[in-house]
């Protein structure tokens, strides 16, 4: 399907997404996408306590493109891209350990941007196979970061999925809202005749993507769409892991109410009633708006040649209609009463 009637389609809300495929026996990869509900717990009032992470390094066979019924050799936090949603506060002590599966091929580590100390704890953490390793760090600055693997060779580790969001919340937390979802975007670079792709070094370095992706599969977060309901105040925590491509973050058939740009949790800083928010590699935004009609709302990089290569989401937003808000026909025609519950 050419660019053009799949954005006619996906406006429409008629395009839809398989979530599965049939594989060869004995050669089935494993889901690696993230579950964009799993937030962690928000802090709410409590004060500053001393929080674990741990984090395990592991490089497995994963579906890349379920329709096109290809895979990728994933090294990943924990089995999943982006890795955990790492959740604290300001004033937090925050321990984290860093493992590597003994069945992994290469060493890895974590760095945090979140963090004040060399490497963001890059250089405390570098583990190789069946090893771990543990720092401390105080949360000083509240924000949502970006972590990824920092081994050699950096771009590479990210790209093929070692990245995630560290939230450090304000004192006294962030305000209540329905629905919270975690969603990061990465571009990656994978070659082959066969269905299962290999990393390509040459097209990284050409920053030539050949799959750009949301929680690391095509197309996975709109076969399977997060939900919500009419007038729920929902909250995207959204990220770039890359390790090269700017995301021009955009939400098809609504407008964000707030955002916080470049994730600076700051009231002074937030910007009102916007349509497309830039999010660089490395960083993250944390957004927020109300559904307030029903719809399929497409979340996508506005980079629009990305959505062919599987960089498409939906947030599904059910409930009654609301034809003041939005309805078919002319101006002066007189809206249909909300269906009753």
């Amino acid at each position: 399907m050419k660019l053009s009637a799949i954005i006619g389609a996906l406006s429409l809300g008629m395009l839809t997404f398989g979530s599965s495929a049939t594989w060869a026996a004995g050669a089935e990869p494993v889901s690696i996408v993230q579950d964009p509900t799993a937030v962690g717990t928000p802090v709410g009032k409590r004060g500053p306590t001393t929080v674990k992470f741990r984090l395990e390094a592991q490089e497995v066979n994963g579906v890349l493109d379920a329709a096109a019924k290809t895979s990728f050799t994933y090294w990943t936090f924990n089995g999943k891209v982006p890795g955990p949603m790492l959740r604290a506060r300001v004033g937090d002590t925050i321990e984290v350990t860093m493992a590597n599966a003994k069945t992994s091929a290469l060493i890895h580590n974590v760095d945090l941007h979140a963090v004040w100390g060399q490497g963001g704890g890059a250089a405390l953490t570098s583990v190789a196979p069946g090893e771990e390793k543990t720092f401390t760090f105080k949360a000083t600055t509240p924000g949502l970061f970006v972590y990824h693997c920092a081994t050699t060779v950096i771009p590479q580790h990210i790209s093929s999925g070692m990245y995630g969001l560290i939230l450090i919340e304000p004192e006294g937390g962030l305000p209540k809202v329905d629905k919270e979802f975690y969603v990061m975007q990465g571009d990656m670079y994978a070659e082959g005749a066969g269905p299962h792709k290999d990393f390509s070094m040459d097209l990284m370095m050409k920053e030539q993507p050949t799959n750009v992706v949301m929680n690391g599969s095509a197309a996975a977060l709109a076969g399977a769409p997060m939900k919500a309901k009419v007038g729920d105040n929902v909250r995207v925590f959204f990220g770039v892991g890359g390790p090269n491509l700017t995301s021009a973050f955009h939400a098809i058939g609504t407008i964000f109410d707030k955002v916080y740009p470049e994730a600076a949790i700051d009231e002074k800083s937030v910007h009102h009633n916007v349509q497309t928010t830039v999010v660089p590699p490395g960083g993250a935004v944390m957004v927020e708006f109300k559904a307030r009609v029903p719809a399929k709302y497409i979340l996508v990089d506005h980079a629009l040649t990305r959505l062919m290569k599987g960089n498409v989401a939906i947030l599904q937003a059910e409930g009654p209609d609301q034809p003041d808000l939005f309805r078919a026909g002319k101006a002066d025609a007189k809206p249909a009463a909300p269906a009753k519950k």
